[in-house]
């Protein structure tokens, strides 16, 4: 059995969902991060960056979201949520993977986070949002002309990776959900049962 700790609606949101999603036995630790549990030398030991989430997989701990979804999907093949390595679309699913991490991920930690930089934070804002909006533009040329999924007809943990990364847009000055193509995937995804007992799971309302 698994053991995720988690924060909800922060970068665990994936790794749950996909628990969920691939219904595999697991339990939750939640990480308070308003008492600064995350930054616990209890934590640290098992996740140095002192971030969620953290994954205890045979009795050890892993982490970065992005690359327990891979894990978890590949360690997992019945579910079907990841080309195996020699299919065709593995390439493109590792690049899509890889692409949400760098050009999404990346700078909407800065616009949640911009005083990490310790530098101007609407300086940083701006810029943030300026390549959030570039690869949301991106995305949704990619789901217009090979939709309705990343991989266009497969479904892959690259849509739950871009769908929790969307979610984090919605106190954006334009959200990724007002993009025509973003919008109707993101209404698909959310469709999904597993979403609502996510939900329900973390307790979450906003951009339900």
């Amino acid at each position: 059995m698994y053991a995720l700790y988690y924060s909800p609606g922060t970068a665990s949101l994936l790794v749950h969902w996909l628990l969920i999603e691939m219904d595999i036995e697991h339990e939750l630790r939640l990480v308070d991060m308003d008492a600064r549990a995350h930054k616990s030398a209890e934590y640290l030991a098992m996740n140095p960056n002192g971030v969620v989430p953290t994954l205890i997989v045979d009795g050890q701990p892993r982490y970065e979201a992005a690359a327990l979804a891979m894990y978890l999907a590949d360690r997992h093949p019945d579910a079907g949520l990841a080309p195996a390595l020699d299919d065709p679309q593995r390439a493109l699913y590792d690049q899509w993977m890889f692409n949400l991490a760098s050009t999404l991920q990346s700078p909407l930690r800065l616009w949640w986070y911009p005083w990490d930089l310790q530098a101007d934070d609407d300086a940083v804002r701006a810029g943030a949002q300026a390549r959030i909006e570039d690869a949301c533009a991106r995305l949704d040329a990619q789901l217009g002309a090979h939709g309705p999924y990343l991989l266009g007809e497969r479904l892959s943990a690259a849509d739950f990776y871009l769908t929790m990364l969307m979610r984090w847009t919605r106190k954006m000055p334009k959200p990724a959900h007002e993009w025509p193509h973003l919008g109707e995937f993101a209404r698909r995804m959310k469709a999904r049962p597993g979403f609502a007992t996510l939900y329900q799971r973390e307790g979450l309302s906003e951009w339900a």
